[in-house]
């Protein structure tokens, strides 16, 4: 009896993962960032986590390199564990620097409690909060900006997601920008964008990822992100493209759902899906979406 043909390739997918456990964390030299206009348009990444900001980064990347958007990444908090929050900052640093994204920072260590039930029981505390994201958000007039979706689970993630919801509701009802909600815990149940990315913007994104250090060395989750965007594929092209249809000739895909905010609500800002191939100019998608 032939050995199963699948053994060998389900096998190929371990050993890259233990062949990458030698791969460097940081330390690599820099790819090329290109020059970017003064009045260059702005999008904000606002992240829950350090880290975060290389996981959704697909689009992002390719909007600051195709597009000449400049991407301010938003580090809402440093995460829950206090001895850990000045070092997170230092990698966070290093990983922006590394891609090319810039930093907002909120507070010298991170806005804390961004949780529903601290906007729940704690409505000073979350006011305080709101301001400084409305601030940032008036500062920067972005074109753009990334939260996590309403249902993506972690506790932190679902608190963001509110957080620049309310700030965005405070400010006057003339403040415009295109939402761009992104998930990790927790898959979107309605996405309508596929974002593919090539494998120089995946090996990237991997390699500023492997600056957060402390946390890759606690759990190697860069090493399989490769995989979580493969099966992207799997689910954009059906989510996306629509029930039954053809999946794209994509290796690696993000998921977004797009909307606007407009006149002080969410507004949708096209009807089914959209695919964006990595062949195609990225400034293409809000140009069309204006």
């Amino acid at each position: 009896m032939s050995e199963n043909p699948y053994c060998a390739y389900a096998s190929s997918f371990r050993k890259l993962v233990d062949d990458g456990v030698n791969l460097p964390l940081g330390g690599m030299p820099k790819p090329p960032t290109p020059d970017l206009f003064p009045d260059a348009p702005v999008c904000l990444i606002f992240s829950p986590h350090p880290d975060d900001e290389c996981i959704i980064g697909g689009l992002p990347l390719r909007l600051m390199r195709e597009a000449g958007v400049r991407v301010v990444n938003v580090a809402v908090t440093l995460g829950s564990n206090k001895e850990r929050q000045q070092a997170r900052l230092v990698e966070l640093k290093d990983a922006c620097d590394w891609i090319g994204f810039e930093l907002q920072e909120t507070a010298p260590n991170g806005l804390e409690r961004i949780r529903p039930d601290a906007r729940e029981n704690e409505p000073d505390h979350w006011e305080a909060a709101m301001h400084t994201i409305a601030s940032i958000l008036a500062d920067h007039v972005p074109q753009s900006i990334f939260i996590p979706h309403d249902a993506d689970w972690n506790g932190t993630h679902l608190g963001v997601h509110q957080l620049v919801l309310d700030a965005l509701a405070s400010l006057p009802s003339d403040f415009s920008t295109i939402l761009v909600e992104n998930e990790f815990w927790g898959q979107m149940q309605s996405p309508n964008l596929m974002v593919e990315s090539s494998e120089t913007d995946v090996a990237d994104l991997l390699a500023a990822l492997s600056h957060h250090v402390g946390e890759v060395r606690r759990n190697p989750y860069h090493l399989r992100m490769p995989a979580w965007l493969q099966d992207n594929v799997r689910l954009g092209a059906e989510l996306v493209g629509g029930e039954g249809g053809d999946a794209p000739a994509f290796d690696f895909a993000t998921l977004y759902r797009v909307r606007h905010w407009q006149d002080g609500v969410v507004k949708e800002a096209w009807s089914g899906g959209r695919q964006l191939a990595a062949r195609e100019n990225a400034g293409i998608l809000f140009g069309a979406a204006d």
